[in-house]
């Protein structure tokens, strides 16, 4: 065996005759979401279904992105997801954080409201008040008074925040 080094390498051995090249990282391409000018030009993602924070607005509702969408919280309770994504468009419209037991109650209130079919399960306890349903505005709404009337029924205390006994 040749002891000898090639440039650029760090090899001291003679068996490999090319270069080492580092290894390239393939990603896949991110969707972009809608972006628009705001003041000074800084630019922002843009809310979907922006007229549910104005909703809300009396309760002081916080948001954070979540999944590529964006949470609503009131308080410590999430209670909805504001979705309007390209990808899995049935899914897009208002999600509802709430539980199993109370799904046939919303549902007399809300009868397009279905399981969301994105998570992959059958029945959730996110559902959705889809956003190409003919009365979607007038639907979240009415769920947005519901949330302001601090109904136990729709909103849920994340596992990461609930407390201790």
């Amino acid at each position: 065996m040749i002891k000898r080094k090639f440039k650029g390498t760090g090899l001291k051995t003679g068996r490999y005759k090319s270069k080492i090249r580092p290894m390239v990282k393939i990603g896949r391409k991110k969707l972009r979401e809608p972006r628009e000018e705001t003041l000074f030009g800084v630019k922002r993602k843009t809310v979907p279904h922006e007229f549910v924070l104005e909703a809300l607005s009396p309760l002081s509702p916080r948001t954070n992105p979540m999944f590529g969408c964006l949470a609503v919280y009131v308080g410590e309770k999430i209670v909805l997801i504001l979705r309007d994504r390209p990808r899995y468009p049935r899914d897009n419209g208002v999600w509802i954080a709430t539980t199993l037991e109370h799904h046939e109650s919303l549902r007399r209130e809300f009868p397009n409201m279905r399981s969301v079919g994105l998570l992959g399960k059958k029945i959730t306890g996110w559902q959705v008040l889809p956003a190409d349903a003919a009365d979607f505005e007038e639907t979240v709404l009415r769920a947005c008074e519901l949330i302001v009337a601090k109904d136990s029924r729709i909103g849920k205390v994340p596992k990461g925040r609930r407390r201790s006994r």
